[in-house]
């Protein structure tokens, strides 16, 4: 009997990784971070940016829960959620960005083409406070509390379901109205 427990365990593992890769939602990664504060950090804006004095952990402890995003020039998601972001900002929605590894000409490029939706913007040029977050890749979006803990994280780009059901309830505001498809 007991020379069958390694291919029983063996089975248990394969079958525990088979359901945990066709259920899991990869872009609700779990964090450690998870309810605890932000970390501490202080970054300096992009340059030509300077307007916008940098960021820093005290930024997002505003009494009113706000995003981070964790985006660059050079990630093509990053683009394609950028519409997105400025609804939410035009939604009334503060939202800080990480530069995460970007040349300074390029980050500011993209914002100054694509329009800037942070309220203040810090360079990661080495990316270590992005590691702080426990950052995969960008883009990654980290819903904050007002009392400035993680509530929750998104990684890839910002999709309709974390908009609604994460974002808005948090800040507490009314989600914008679908229009319908019905034909009525």
């Amino acid at each position: 009997m007991i020379r069958y427990l390694p291919l029983a365990l063996f089975a248990a593992l394969a079958a525990l990784f088979l359901f945990s890769l066709f259920n899991g939602d990869p872009q609700k990664l779990p964090t450690a971070l998870s309810g605890k504060p932000v970390p501490r950090f202080s970054l300096p804006p992009i340059e030509g940016l300077e307007q916008q004095a940098g960021l820093s952990d005290s930024d997002l402890r505003q009494g009113v829960p706000v995003l981070l995003n964790v985006w660059a020039s050079w990630c093509g998601p990053c683009r394609d959620e950028h519409d997105d972001l400025m609804a939410l900002k035009a939604a009334g929605i503060k939202i800080y960005g990480l530069n995460y590894k970007d040349l300074p000409d390029a980050a500011l490029r993209f914002l100054t083409t694509l329009g800037n939706p942070f309220e203040k913007v810090g360079t990661d040029r080495d990316g270590r406070v992005a590691i702080d977050f426990g950052v995969y890749g960008v883009p990654e979006t980290f819903l904050i509390g007002s009392d400035g803990r993680i509530l929750a994280r998104h990684a890839g780009p910002l999709d309709a379901t974390f908009i609604l059901d994460e974002i808005y309830p948090a800040m507490g505001l009314q989600p914008p109205a679908v229009p319908s498809t019905s034909g009525d």
